[in-house]
């Protein structure tokens, strides 16, 4: 398995800054507020990061002292680390879309929206690190017996066989 690369988390953190902003953006011109997430939005996040971390410790550690770990319990862990790396990505490209609509308009933004939005923007950034160092914790040594080029295995009809061509 590929570990997730940075331009898949920079292109989602693009699409979801652009829904952020259009989101408020159509919010404003049907004239309703615009939206701001709740603060208990970067606590789960920083709570999926911590699990996420939590599940994938106990494959890092079997992989350090050599002790088999299930391989359904590892794949489940680095599945959870790349979708919240995924998920933080967006969240985070989400809340900046936000806060650069607030910030665009000419009235100055009420410090409380402010701080909501940086802090969606702080703990999905929290997530992301956190799941890609969860996702580095479920990466397999490389096996000794896939580092060593295989020799062909003889034809049994080569004169090395005693056969004749």
């Amino acid at each position: 398995m590929r570990r997730t690369s940075a331009g898949v988390l920079v292109v989602l953190a693009l699409v979801g800054a652009g829904a952020g902003f259009l989101v408020d953006q159509l919010l404003t011109a049907m004239g309703r507020v615009t939206f701001t997430p709740s603060l208990l939005l970067p606590v789960l996040l920083v709570i999926v990061g911590a699990a996420a971390l939590a599940l994938a410790w106990p494959v890092r550690r079997s992989v350090r002292t050599g002790v088999r770990i299930d391989p359904f319990r590892a794949t489940r862990a680095v599945t959870l680390a790349r979708a919240s790396s995924l998920l933080g990505a967006i969240m985070a490209g989400f809340g900046a879309g936000l806060l650069v609509f607030l910030l665009s308009r000419p009235i100055d933004p009420q410090v409380g929206s402010t701080v909501a939005m940086i802090a969606l923007i702080a703990s999905a950034v929290v997530l992301v690190i956190a799941s890609l160092i969860a996702e580095q914790f479920c990466t397999l040594p490389k096996d000794p017996d896939d580092s060593e080029p295989r020799e062909p295995s003889p034809d049994p009809g080569s004169p090395e066989f005693g056969g004749s061509h």
